[in-house]
């Protein structure tokens, strides 16, 4: 795996395959990896907030999700062959976890979404050992949810909390957690347990996923995507002028 640095962010250009494989290394040696994805929001978010910057770049993998990120980095110059999604490298390793019989826990989300999405999980892979779960509104005791976790046996944990929430929990706890891997996957529970669905195949690969969610949520989301997708364009073009 290779890392690169991008507009003062270090990430890593991998594979969701390679991705999988250093996670399953790591898990089956007893090792502890922080994992992260970065997309155009985030990489935006991080230049005015020092800790989610801190918490993103203290992980172990930091894989390239959005599409934007990309074709940014390809841009002034860095070669990037594809994006690893939350979701797609997510359920990678469920998929891998029933396989090698990792254990895993699923924190986040309203309690009627995660417990649907552990429901459905367990149907997609029935050998999968899913040895607990746990909504994301914990914020007034965030030590005794730990605690749980520790104790569950857990070796990978997903965490759908929103942004720099997740960020900033996995980081603060990550010597306690006692998992081998942690990640946060964001809306991911949302779609699996059937909430909202995930922009068709043609909109992923194009890059217009950001479009799909505006088309879904237009009041709550143009905004956002406007301003950031802007800012990101501006510190695009000076990352390339400083480069010449």
């Amino acid at each position: 795996m290779r890392r690169i640095n991008f507009l003062d962010c270090p990430m890593d250009v991998a594979s969701t395959v390679e991705t999988v494989r250093i996670i399953d290394t790591a898990v089956t040696n007893g090792d502890f990896l922080q994992h992260v994805v970065v997309n155009v929001a985030k990489l935006i978010n991080m230049r005015s907030d020092p800790q989610l910057k801190a918490s993103v770049c203290e992980c172990d993998i930091i894989n390239i999700d959005g599409m934007g990120v990309v074709l940014g980095a390809r841009f002034v110059g860095h070669k990037v062959p594809e994006r690893v999604t939350g979701i797609d490298l997510f359920n990678a390793l469920l998929e891998m976890s029933a396989h090698r019989g990792f254990a895993i826990y699923l924190l986040g989300a309203k309690q009627e979404i995660v417990k649907e999405a552990e429901r459905r999980v367990k149907e997609q892979h029935p050998e999968l050992n899913v040895v607990g779960s746990h909504h994301g509104y914990f914020w007034d005791d965030e030590q005794a949810v730990v605690n749980e976790i520790r104790a569950s046996g857990a070796q990978l944990l997903f965490v759908a909390i929103t942004s720099p929430k997740k960020e900033n929990f996995i980081n603060r706890w990550r010597d306690q957690l006692g998992v081998n891997f942690v990640m946060g996957v964001g809306g991911t529970f949302d779609v699996v347990a059937g909430k909202v669905s995930r922009a068709p195949k043609w909109m992923q690969d194009s890059g217009l996923e950001w479009l799909y969610r505006v088309i879904q949520e237009p009041r709550r989301m143009w905004k956002r995507y406007l301003k950031t997708n802007l800012l990101f364009a501006w510190l695009l073009l000076k990352e390339k002028l400083s480069i010449r």
